[in-house]
């Protein structure tokens, strides 16, 4: 009897579900492509999906699980093809969407089977019924899965931003493979204390298991996306001190530098008055032109960022960087220190970075503008870039090796902005990389 229900399920109602499961994903999450290439990589998918299961309905028992595997596999290559996501992301996604698909196309044949099927009804329109039982029970279950992953996804940081790692992966793998296993366990044997003996006690068994498998899997789904919301929230913080440090040094170098070369400046007026020979004013004229390599001060209207700019500036002499301000810092006189270290900080530090990686001294550029712009704050910060810049979402990817623990410059950037109620968009044309930051002023 087990050997016969096991193709009670219709092999392409199955199919339908694991390729609506994928799809669910697909649309909530950032895309390779867009348009016809994305409906023809999915239309292909589907047609795949549904002819291997079909095609390998009538083999023996044994079969069973290398054909499960296989139907994972395809899954995983659906959402790893269409979704600009990491792999391990995307095996997390397929493990959500395996266990989703179970339920529905379980549920689904299990209310067609007792309202229909098993009622007696034999007539022409059995056919149509199971497609009509079909469509009800797949847009009720994946409509609700979709609103619930929406909800959630708009109300904390997007788990699929994060990088999930390889024990957060295989912890999901195993809850998967527990569900399924424990689900399907009466198709394969009725000599267990889990196994169930009649046709509705399989099913039930079955859909039972597969929804309380989905609370499960979305329990831990939450647990993870608060985790990486609290990891992501704890970077951006050392990013701020870090910067905030960073600048409470620079001032107190600066401060040493500017009574330092103010006592050489009146030596140097000393000199000239006692001693007129060429030699030595040769060497007073070289000792001027070093100082005023140190004249690098960006009096802007504001303190916090003249230090920020002048250390940064100093930073760019020395390694051959053409760096040009034109900032008016009295219009962001209303941001707190840490927020103003935070955002320029981190904005001329991504800068530079880039910047030094151009082996052309003479393109080594780097502008900020900060001016009015009606009613907000217009902070520009353009530097050239050479290779090429990959994106997700609207930010590039970082291109250190350590992705889990750098990328947040840009991101610390974003919720400053937002924090005084901006915004900060990126954009690269040709070999520039250009950083916009609006603010409103409060008048």
């Amino acid at each position: 009897m087990n050997g016969e229900l096991l193709g009670n399920i219709p092999r392409i109602h199955t199919a339908l579900a694991e390729w609506l499961a994928c799809m669910v994903c697909v649309v909530q999450l950032p895309k390779r492509f867009r348009g016809p290439k994305l409906w023809a990589a999915a239309g292909g998918a589907l047609v795949l999906m549904c002819a291997f299961l079909e095609l390998t309905g009538g083999l023996p028992v044994g079969w069973f699980l290398p054909c499960i595997g296989v139907s994972a596999l395809m899954m995983f290559g659906l959402l790893a093809l269409c979704c600009r996501i990491p792999l391990k992301n995307a095996a997390y996604c397929c493990v959500r969407a395996f266990v989703v698909a179970e339920f529905a196309a379980s549920l689904e044949w299990q209310l067609y089977s007792y309202y229909w099927s098993f009622a007696g009804n034999r007539q022409a329109a059995d056919y149509l019924m199971r497609w009509v039982f079909l469509i009800g029970t797949y847009l009720a279950v994946f409509g609700l899965v979709y609103l619930l992953d929406t909800r959630r996804r708009n109300s904390d940081v997007a788990l699929q931003d994060a990088q999930l790692t390889t024990g957060e992966l295989w912890s999901s793998i195993a809850i998967g493979a527990a569900i399924y296993g424990l689900s399907n366990l009466s198709y394969v044997t009725e000599n267990t204390p889990f196994s169930g003996q009649g046709v509705y006690e399989i099913f039930n068994i079955r859909t039972l298991v597969d929804l309380g498998g989905i609370a499960i899997l979305y329990a831990y789904h939450v647990q993870l996306s608060e985790l990486h919301a609290r990891r992501e929230v704890d970077a951006l913080q050392n990013v701020l001190h870090a910067q905030y440090t960073q600048y409470q040094q620079s001032q107190e170098s600066i401060e040493i530098i500017n009574r330092k070369y103010h006592d050489l400046k009146h030596q140097i007026a000393v000199l000239r008055s006692e001693a007129d020979t060429e030699k030595k004013n040769a060497y007073l004229d070289q000792m001027e032109e070093e100082i005023k390599a140190y004249e690098a001060q960006n009096k802007t209207g504001n303190q916090v960022l003249d230090t920020v700019l002048t250390s940064k500036s100093l930073y760019c002499q020395q390694h051959d960087i053409s760096m040009t301000c034109v900032v008016d810092g009295t219009l962001v006189n209303f941001m707190d220190e840490m927020d103003l270290c935070t955002l320029f900080g981190n904005a001329l530090d991504n800068a530079i970075e880039s910047v030094e990686k151009v082996q052309d001294l003479e393109k080594r550029l780097i502008h900020l503008s900060v001016a009015r712009q009606k009613g907000f704050v217009h902070i520009r910060l353009e530097n050239t870039y050479v290779g090429d810049l990959k994106f997700e979402g609207d930010l590039p990817v970082t291109t250190k090796a350590d992705s889990r623990n750098h990328g947040y410059g840009l991101k610390s950037i974003r919720q400053t902005a937002k924090k005084y109620g901006g915004s900060a968009t990126v954009a690269a044309k040709g070999e520039w990389f250009e950083l916009r930051v609006l603010l409103p002023l409060n008048e």
